[in-house]
C-alpha cells in the first residue's frame, strides 16, 4: 500500500501545449498555437492561491514550453511567493536577461531537456536546427544567474550511446544533476515507438554502465528505484483537466478545475482514490524499500498491461516477459479514451 495523504504536497502545472520546437517524440503533440482555449492568467493565479490555501507546498511547471506564455513571469511570481517552484523548459528561450528574470522571480530549480550530446542527435529530436546550441547556452545562463539547474534526457535507441556523454556535457555546462527518464508511450512517441524503444535489458545495461563525473548527481527511476508516485501527485493540464500525472495524460481525466475544485476531485474521484491507494497485485521488494511505495509507475503499468493493479514492466522483477519495444494494440488508437471513461 502507498503512503496516505489527505492533500497532495505538490502539484504539476502542464501550463501550455504550445511550443517553439517541433519534437518528433512530443508526448502532447504541441503546436505553435493552442489547439483549444488554455487556462487564462486569472485562472492560473486563482488556482495557485487555492492550492496554497489547501496546503500544497510545491509546484512543478512544464509545457509545452512554459516560457512561450506571455504571462509566465506573473504566474511564476505568484507561485514562488506561496510554494517551492520548479520549472521545466527546452532552454532555447533563455538568454542572460531571461535567466536573471527567472532568478528574480524566485524560481528554485530549472530543468532543461537535452536529447543528445551532439547537435545532430538533439536537433533531430527537437525538429529545429540550432536548438541544441541554444539549449546548452540556456543552461550556462541559468547557472551564471545562480539558479540550481538540472539536465533531463529521455533514454531511447537513438541516444543510448550518448547518455554518458550527456552526463559529461551537463557537468561542463554547470548543471548539478542529470535526470535519465524512460520513454513513455504517449503522443507522437507512439508513432516512433519501434524506432526509439529499447528492450528492458538494453535500458538496464545503459543505466548500469553510467559513471557520473565528480560533482554531478544522476536521477533515474529504473529498478531498484522504480517509483509509484501517484500517492502524492496531482496535475492540471493546460486546459484545466485534472490528470493525476503528466504521464497519465492519455489515460486519466478526473474532471476540470473550471467545474470542480481540484481537492474535491482528489477526495472523491474513484480512480483518483484507486491510484493513490496503490493496491498492486505484484511488487518489487527492492524498489519498495527505496521508494516506500509499491508496483512502480502506473502509467507504464496500465499502458502495457491494461490494469491499474499491475506491476510496472520497466522493473526487471515485474517485467515477466513484456517486450517494451512492442506497443500493445490498443495504444495505436489515435485518441484512446481515459481509463475512468472506458477501460476501468
Amino acid at each position: 500500500m502507498n503512503p496516505k495523504l489527505e492533500r497532495p504536497p505538490k502539484v504539476t502545472f502542464s501550463l501550455t501545449e504550445t511550443c517553439n520546437l517541433a519534437c518528433r517524440h512530443c508526448y502532447a503533440d504541441c503546436k505553435k498555437t493552442a489547439k483549444r482555449p488554455e487556462l487564462s492568467t486569472a485562472e492560473w493565479l486563482h488556482l495557485i492561491d487555492y492550492l496554497a490555501a489547501n496546503g500544497v507546498i510545491q509546484t512543478y511547471i512544464e509545457g509545452g514550453e512554459p516560457l512561450q506564455r506571455p504571462d509566465i513571469f506573473r504566474i511564476l511570481r505568484r507561485a514562488t511567493a506561496k510554494m517551492m517552484t520548479l520549472l521545466r523548459t527546452n532552454g532555447t528561450l533563455i538568454d542572460a536577461r531571461t535567466a536573471h528574470r527567472l532568478k528574480a522571480s524566485g524560481v528554485g530549480h530549472v530543468l532543461v531537456d537535452l536529447m543528445g550530446a551532439r547537435r545532430e542527435t538533439h536537433d533531430w529530436f527537437a525538429g529545429v536546427e540550432g536548438s541544441f546550441a541554444l539549449a546548452c547556452t540556456g543552461v550556462k545562463h541559468l547557472v551564471a544567474a545562480g539558479i540550481k539547474t538540472d539536465v533531463l534526457t529521455i533514454l531511447t535507441k537513438r541516444n543510448a550511446g550518448e547518455i554518458q556523454a550527456i552526463l559529461e556535457l551537463a557537468r561542463s555546462l554547470g548543471a548539478q544533476r542529470v535526470g535519465v527518464l524512460r520513454l513513455y508511450p504517449l503522443g507522437l512517441a507512439k508513432s516512433l515507438w519501434s524506432e526509439l524503444a529499447l528492450s528492458l535489458d538494453e535500458q538496464m545495461a545503459v543505466i548500469g554502465a553510467l559513471a557520473p563525473p565528480d560533482g554531478l548527481a544522476v536521477m533515474q527511476s529504473w529498478h531498484p528505484r522504480d517509483r509509484n508516485c501517484c500517492w502524492q501527485s496531482a496535475t492540471v493540464n493546460a486546459f484545466g483537466d485534472s490528470i493525476g500525472c503528466p504521464y497519465l495524460r492519455e489515460y486519466v481525466n478526473h474532471g476540470n478545475v473550471r467545474d470542480v475544485p481540484l481537492m474535491e476531485m482528489w477526495d472523491n474521484d474513484p480512480l483518483s482514490k484507486t491510484l493513490r491507494a496503490g493496491k498492486i497485485d505484484t511488487s518489487c521488494t527492492r524498489c519498495n524499500k527505496n521508494d516506500g511505495s509499491e508496483g512502480g509507475c502506473r502509467s507504464t503499468a496500465y499502458a502495457f498491461r491494461g490494469r491499474w493493479d499491475a506491476g510496472d514492466p520497466f522493473c526487471p522483477t515485474l517485467n515477466d516477459g513484456v517486450d517494451l519495444r512492442v506497443l500493445p494494440e490498443w495504444l495505436h488508437q489515435e485518441n484512446p479514451a481515459p481509463a475512468n471513461q472506458a477501460r476501468s
